[in-house]
């Protein structure tokens, strides 16, 4: 099993000049020692006007720092908004390759549609469209970075012409392709488009099989790549915190995992928001006795984090991400946590995995095989169909030029084939 830490750059009120500059700091920092220890993946999220909950807004900016810092992790979007009012596919599929140069082919390319109004409403995404938004950018984003040119595309959310989307990622056809997935159903639509499922619902190891079962039974019988490779894979998020002691274990990180869940329950399902005034540290100081302590297993001791991550590996879960940062937990501790569990329960965990992949893959091969023959790729221009475009200047300078570079005039392949 690999193991990854998650970023949302959480940072509750009270607010004081420079707590932001800290904040992205010492995230890099932990970013750095996470490469340094042998962690495998730092997930960063993309969120706008959640505060508190998430100061993430240009995660591909903090990543490509990290990607300067450190020689072997793995960057992951997790995740980019993908309905096209929050990012053009053409800008992802830009920004998306250039850290994967940047970082030398370290990229895994998460997508999501997020649920929370504050950001839906403040980029006009309407709430009975944003799935098929999602759907319909991410298959274009894919076939963006893949083909040469990209054909163009009029399609209900978006539309381009016949462009050459540059620079190309290093990782062929592109980077790997994940969703957020909240509950069971989204686990089913990973599966069905083949691609990986980042799963950001505290569920114990026993519901997780269930996940885990049915994610990779859909995958081998029904899978279509909304993408140009497959990505059979789930990562869970969990709770961490990890002392000698678990009573300092709980002291250090249970606030923090607890403030995690309430904020994201207040964007998300049951707060009202007053932006620039609502302080959600003050509702949580005031709520969080009574709250439930649901998904704490990944805060304790070595031991005890140790048998949490071994029910998640027995049933088959290919990854682990930590929510290491949430509330005002505090770097020193955060870092204390991380290089202990390096020593004293990765490497039991490290030491077959290795072999699991292997095995994996060899079992999976064929269903991979079966996917993508089942995809329909969309169709590539030959060069006479590929349009001329003529520059502004000549146009203006001939006017018998003016007109032929309209969006309508050089789409072509507006659908991918059905």
């Amino acid at each position: 099993m690999r193991f990854g830490i998650f970023y949302e750059h959480q940072l509750p009120r009270p607010w004081n000049e420079g707590d932001e500059l800290k904040l992205f700091q010492d995230a890099l920092d932990q970013v750095e020692l996470a490469d340094r220890i042998g962690i495998d993946h730092a997930w960063e999220v993309e969120h706008h006007f959640l505060e508190e909950y998430s100061h993430s807004s240009a995660p591909e900016v903090f990543l490509a720092a990290c990607s300067q810092r450190t020689k072997n992790i793995r960057l992951g979007h997790g995740i980019t908004l993908m309905p096209p009012n929050y990012n053009h596919p053409a800008r992802v599929a830009e920004r998306i390759a250039t850290l994967d140069l940047v970082s030398k082919g370290r990229v895994e390319w998460g997508t999501g549609e997020s649920s929370a109004l504050l950001e839906l409403g403040g980029y006009g995404v309407p709430v009975g469209e944003k799935r098929s938004q999602w759907r319909e950018a991410v298959e274009q984003c894919a076939n963006m970075m893949a083909m040469d040119p990209y054909p163009g595309y009029e399609g209900e959310f978006f539309s381009m012409p016949c462009r050459n989307v540059v620079p190309k990622p290093v990782q062929r056809p592109h980077p790997p392709l994940w969703v957020a997935c909240s509950n069971r159903e989204t686990i089913k639509l990973a599966a069905r488009l083949g691609i990986g499922a980042l799963t950001f619902a505290f569920v114990d190891p026993a519901e997780s099989k269930q996940w885990v079962d049915d994610y990779y039974r859909i995958f081998k019988e029904e899978a279509v790549p909304i993408g140009h490779a497959c990505n059979p894979n789930i990562c869970m998020v969990s709770s961490f915190s990890v002392h000698q002691n678990e009573e300092e274990a709980r002291r250090r990180g249970l606030d923090g995992f607890r403030f995690f869940g309430y904020a994201l329950g207040h964007h998300y399902i049951f707060g009202e928001h007053k932006p620039g005034r609502t302080d959600i540290w003050a509702d949580f100081e005031k709520a969080k006795d009574s709250l439930p302590l649901s998904g704490t297993g990944g805060i304790g001791t070595p031991d005890q984090l140790r048998k949490h991550l071994r029910a998640f590996a027995e049933t088959g879960v290919d990854q682990v991400a930590f929510i290491q940062q949430g509330g005002n937990n505090r770097h020193e501790h955060i870092c204390e946590a991380l290089e202990l569990f390096a020593s004293d329960v990765m490497p039991e965990f490290k030491e077959r995995e290795a072999e699991r992949q292997k095995k994996k893959a060899e079992e999976l091969a064929p269903y991979v095989e079966k996917a993508m023959a089942r995809k329909q790729f969309m169709k590539e221009l030959n060069d006479e169909e590929i349009p001329n475009v003529i520059a502004l200047g000549r146009q203006i300078t001939d006017p018998g030029n003016q007109g032929k570079n309209s969006i309508g005039s050089s789409v072509r392949n507006a659908k991918s084939a059905d």
